[in-house]
């Protein structure tokens, strides 16, 4: 019983502090949702050119893009004309961070991390873009121009609206599942790893980073539920250098991310852009442990543990947050619960080939849906994609539709295409 009770003690105050700082986040979010979307990418990102690898870093650091997101929009923005340097230095420098983890960085691991974990994801996005290019002088891809679709239109809901709905509903559903396991796992370390764990039994803070390394590179972490997890390995004695290897390696590599840059971009890639993130992250963790007063690092902690709670912020607006929070989650959870319950398999009956429906699996979010459709559209033939993430399958709509195709498009995207429906 006492270990329960501890475990919702720690898991109540990380919900505290995190919640305003994920709210003002999720606006934020969605005001670059609207104002800043996917087509301005693209047309700034440019061809090969160090300006390009800078541009593509510099956009994706504040793009509240994980892993999972980031995957097929970097794989899309090379199809789209980008190079190869661009498309490295935006798939290191997006999933690093992101306005939401920015935020929650700050609320639980204080300004300089905050300050710091933009930095390096500029510099190692920069690095790996660059020496891509350099060792992969391949040619830009010849994008073909199509007409718009006539599916696409213009969302005729106010600004406003649209902010709000892609940060509460659209944004948070696709990181939600996410964000809950990054809180859990937290407070089981917080309750279960006894204090000063890597401080009593590592003495080196080098190796405490390489095992924090190579525990992170296969695992899927999002940039902010990434955040309450370093902070509680702080709170066990990793130093600050190992928890910022954490925050870089953990959200910008994981199986999907190494399978999906070698298939698509060839293994020279795969090497230069896993290089330059073990390289980078080993390299900024020396850097803050080496050369930088740890007590910039480590006041921040102190937060963590219930007699802080109240942090920087009034303990009413962290549990109106708080309450806030928990309760859009609910409703996501409740949603997709119901919606799986109610499910009805509809088996489209394929008429003059006209329209035909496929099993596609891994997409787990709307960036997915709408890689996929986007990618999709392109291809001869096609007038209309429709992306279902529920049922995980696309209908495609046109005339002479070549499923070859559709299954290279859908896999070269990192998607497994498993066949047309029966």
């Amino acid at each position: 019983m006492y270990y329960i009770t501890q475990y919702i003690e720690k898991l109540y105050t990380l919900i505290l502090d995190m919640a305003p700082w994920l709210i003002l986040g999720f606006l934020i979010a969605g005001i670059l949702h609207v104002f800043f979307p996917d087509g301005k990418i693209n047309k700034l990102l440019g061809k090969t050119s160090m300006k390009s690898v800078i541009r593509a870093a510099i956009i994706g650091i504040p793009l509240p893009l994980c892993s999972c997101g980031v995957i097929p929009t970097g794989v899309s923005i090379h199809k789209n004309g980008a190079s190869k340097g661009a498309s490295v230095s935006f798939l290191i420098s997006t999933p690093q961070t992101g306005v939401d983890s920015i935020l929650v960085t700050y609320s639980l691991l204080g300004l300089p991390f905050a300050i710091v974990r933009p930095i390096a994801a500029l510099i190692t996005g920069v690095f790996g873009g660059a020496v891509t290019n350099k060792l992969e002088a391949s040619k830009v891809p010849e994008i073909k121009p199509k007409a718009a679709n006539t599916h696409f239109v213009s969302n005729r809901k106010s600004p406003i609206y649209t902010v709000f709905h892609y940060a509460f509903v659209e944004f948070l559903e696709d990181i939600a599942k996410w964000l809950v396991i990054g809180l859990l796992i937290a407070a089981l370390i917080a309750v279960f790893v006894p204090d000063d764990f890597f401080a009593t039994y590592i003495h080196n803070d080098f190796i405490g980073m390489l095992i924090i390394l190579f525990a992170s590179i296969p695992v899927y972490v999002c940039a902010t539920s990434s955040v309450p997890i370093a902070a509680v390995l702080m709170m066990k004695g990793v130093s600050p250098g190992a928890a910022l290897v954490f925050l870089m390696a953990g959200p910008a590599t994981n199986a999907a991310t190494i399978s999906v840059v070698g298939n698509s971009m060839g293994r020279k890639t795969l090497f230069i852009y896993l290089g330059t993130l073990i390289t980078g992250a080993l390299a900024s963790g020396l850097f803050i442990d080496y050369f930088l007063p740890r007590h910039w690092f480590t006041g921040a902690i102190t937060q963590l543990h219930p007699d802080h709670v109240h942090g920087l912020l009034p303990y009413w607006l962290q549990l109106i947050s708080g309450i806030f929070i928990t309760l859009l989650l609910l409703n996501i959870f409740v949603k997709k619960l119901i919606k799986k319950v109610k499910r009805e398999e509809k088996i489209v009956n394929i008429g003059a080939m006209n329209e035909i429906r496929v099993f596609v699996r891994g997409m787990h979010c709307n960036h997915c849906k709408i890689s996929i459709e986007s990618n999709l559209n392109r291809l001869e033939g096609v007038e209309k994609t429709t992306a279902d993430i529920d049922n995980e399958t696309v209908t495609i709509s046109g005339n002479n539709i070549d499923l070859n195709k559709v299954k290279k498009t859908v896999e070269s995207l990192g998607y497994k295409f498993v066949g047309e429906v029966a």
